[in-house]
Order: structure tokens, then C-alpha cells, then sequence
């Protein structure tokens, strides 16, 4: 979540006035995150989260995210639910963005995520992916192997400047990815960007699933190769196996993995790596001047990356032979 669009009180007035939510008491910006502008807002009747949506969400992929998280609640999954208009519409315009006001999800996400939070995470991502089983969207993964070398090369000029030699590095790891990405993977809709900022817990009980603005269609082990590299490692960048085996165990306990995707498993998680290492690289530098945002550093997904080279098995990650 961030602030990209600066919008008045004006303005949120005559947004909050299409919906039956009782009229405007306050609103603030929220800094969190790089993708979309964000607004917690607060009415006579609760707490929502208004979203403006920026950058890399395109306008016609929008119904796809939101009828998605309306499709996951009703199979059990908790997500938050947007909010229908008088009109019946989720989606509307604000300040010349699209815009959706979505419901606000109690819990809190974990700074320092410990063994008992990845088994949580495994068996509601794997639940996640069967629940989505049946959802009638399609959306392909813009940001998978082919979506990561335009955005490297519109970055590539001063990739050395933020560390020497990374350009090539990068260059290099791009290559081995386009000729050997993994294909033929058991797949379905995927949520591509779990973080632990995207995922909520009422103590140690996860409570529920944010931020759908990647979902897409792809290989459900490429989602938890996303999730080992977001959870399992430590501030030191070191892996832990630990954390990783809890979610494996958890996950597979839902749903099994194929033999294919377990031998797919190392080049999945250094791919993931660099999916992430690229979009920061690019925001690390071109984020713009003045927008209530942190840009993250791009060069921790470079030291995971080094690490998923040296991986041989998917026993590695923690996963029972």
C-alpha cells in the first residue's frame, strides 16, 4: 500500500456519498508498499480501504482481482470484500484513477514470522489454491519470465550504480531462466505476492489473505516458491529450513505436490527471486519524487537468488523426500 494520488476531502466526500456507509468522518493515507494509492478511511458505519489503482494494474484486469476475492469468501477463504454501490458497482473513478472501496480486515501482519505463522500460511495457500479451482477468470502472470526483461532492460543502464556488477549478474541469471523456466506445471489462479504485509493473524491464527492485485493464472508451486522466499528467511538473509519445512509440511498436508513440481522446486524459488529483485530494482530507481512511499531494497532478493543457485533438491526447502 502507498500514496501516489493526492485526493481531497472534497472529493472523498462525493466517493463515500455512492455507498450506504454512512457520511465521512476521516480519512488518512497509508505509506505502506510500492503498487497502488491507498486511503484508510472512516465512516459513520466502520473502516474501509479506499484504493486507487496505479502503475502496473491495468484498468481491464481489475474485475478479475475483485470478483476473485468475492469467489475465495465464499469457499472459506477470508479475504476482504469490496463494497457495492447504490448502483451495484464495485468499481468506479477517482480522481481520474479507477477506484474500490474494500472492506477492512482486522489482524495484524508479523514483522518477524516464526515456525507457527508458516504452517498457518502453508495450509491456507494450499486451500487458497483449490478454492480457486473453480473461478471463471483468467488472467496470464504479467510478471512472469517474459515480463521480467523489458522491465530489466528500462532499469538495466544504472543497474550498477545500486551494486557493481549487477547488471550482468542479472543479465546472466535472465538467460538461464528464458532458456529453462519449468512448464507443464499443475496450475490454477495463484495470489503471487503473499508477504507477510499481505497477510493478517489474530495471534497466531491467520485471519485472513490481502492485496489480490497480482493474482493471476500460473504454476501453484511458483506461488510457494514466492512464499519461501518472502517467509523463510532471516534479517541476516540466511534460509531457514525450519520455518520452510513447516510450510512445506502444512502445505502438502492440503494438497500434495507432483513429482514435477518438486523437481522444479529450486528453479522456481530463484526465479521468484528474481521476479522480485527486478519490479524493486526498477522502483528503486524510479520511484517518484514527492509520493508517500518506501521503495524496498532490491538487493535482498539478490542474495536469495545466490542462495537458490546452490540449491540441488527440493529437500533443501525443507520438503520430505
Amino acid at each position: 500500500m502507498a500514496v501516489y494520488t493526492d485526493v481531497s476531502d472534497e472529493e472523498i466526500e462525493s466517493f463515500i456519498a455512492a455507498y450506504d456507509i454512512g457520511g465521512l468522518m476521516s480519512f488518512k493515507g497509508i505509506a505502506e508498499g510500492v503498487e497502488n494509492s491507498n486511503y484508510l478511511v472512516h465512516t459513520e458505519s466502520g473502516q474501509f480501504i479506499l484504493t486507487l489503482y496505479e502503475k502496473r494494474v491495468a484498468e481491464e484486469d481489475l474485475p478479475y482481482f475483485l470478483e476473485l476475492m468475492e469467489h475465495l469468501a465464499e469457499r472459506g477463504i477470508r479475504c476482504p470484500q469490496p463494497i457495492h454501490g447504490r448502483d451495484g458497482k464495485v468499481l468506479r473513478k477517482l480522481a481520474g484513477r479507477p477506484a474500490a472501496l474494500i472492506e477492512f480486515l482486522e489482524g495484524m501482519w508479523v514483522r518477524r514470522p516464526r515456525m507457527e505463522h508458516c504452517r498457518e500460511l502453508g495450509t491456507t495457500l494450499a486451500k487458497f489454491h483449490l478454492a480457486g479451482a473453480d473461478y471463471s477468470g483468467h488472467r496470464k502472470n504479467a510478471l512472469s519470465v517474459s515480463g521480467w526483461r523489458p522491465i530489466f532492460e528500462a532499469a538495466k543502464a544504472d543497474a550498477d550504480s545500486v551494486a557493481p556488477g549487477l547488471a550482468r549478474e542479472m543479465e546472466e541469471e535472465l538467460q538461464a531462466f528464458e532458456r529453462g523456466w519449468p512448464s507443464g506445471l499443475p496450475e490454477g489462479v495463484i495470489h503471487a505476492d503473499l508477504f507477510p504485509d499481505n497477510v493478517f493473524f489474530l495471534g497466531e491464527k491467520l485471519s485472513g489473505l490481502i492485496d489480490f492485485y497480482f493474482a493471476c493464472n500460473d504454476a501453484f508451486a511458483y506461488d510457494v516458491a514466492i512464499c519461501l522466499n518472502a517467509w523463510c528467511f532471516e534479517p541476516d538473509l540466511s534460509f531457514n529450513v525450519t520455518k520452510a519445512r513447516a510450510l512445506m509440511t502444512a502445505y502438502t498436508e492440503v494438497r500434495r505436490f507432483s513429482d514435477e513440481e518438486i523437481a522444479a522446486l529450486p528453479m522456481l524459488a530463484r526465479g521468484a527471486s528474481m521476479r522480485f529483485l527486478v519490479t524493486r530494482l526498477y522502483d528503486w530507481l524510479n520511484t517518484p519524487a514527492g509520493a508517500l512511499v518506501r521503495p524496498k531494497d532490491p538487493m535482498e532478493y539478490l542474495r536469495r537468488m545466490r542462495f537458490h543457485r546452490t540449491v540441488t533438491s527440493a529437500t533443501q526447502y525443507g520438503l520430505e523426500a
